[in-house]
């Protein structure tokens, strides 16, 4: 079986989102054993795997990106879409624009602490769409 869904987010605000609730809820029922592969359709925004429980994790991962890739650098020269558009495309390919995840017993075998994130690099990024599929 190959299901393949794409699931539009809301607008976020700059940051690291988790949405792993959001991406399960819009599936449904996961098959006993397979994989699930999220790829986000966007190159100014990106997915990671990290902490779900302590939100200082996710101030922290703003704050290193930010320090990591300054908005108004001067070797940028794509600068006609504002200061944090380049930026985010560069954070877009660090991070990464896709996550995969084992599913086991009907469930994500995330571990204890894991939680798939929406990495917003904008300041108005807009809707954000993710193409889901789920083989198994």
């Amino acid at each position: 079986m190959v299901f393949q869904k794409t699931i539009t987010l809301p607008p976020m605000p700059r940051g690291f989102h988790l949405i792993t609730h959001q991406v399960t809820d819009a599936l449904g029922a996961l098959p006993e054993t397979g994989i699930l592969h999220v790829f986000i359709q966007h190159t100014s925004a990106g997915l990671t795997i990290n902490e779900n429980a302590d939100p200082t994790v996710r101030d922290d991962f703003e704050s290193f990106m930010n320090h990591l890739v300054p908005e108004n650098h001067p070797l940028y020269s794509h600068v006609f879409e504002g200061p944090d558009d380049m930026p985010a495309h560069l954070k877009a390919s660090i991070i990464g624009h896709a996550v995969t995840v084992p599913i086991s017993g009907g469930r994500l075998r995330l571990g204890t602490w894991q939680g798939i994130y929406l990495c917003e690099f904008r300041n108005h990024g807009g809707a954000r769409r993710l193409v889901v599929t789920v083989t198994g």
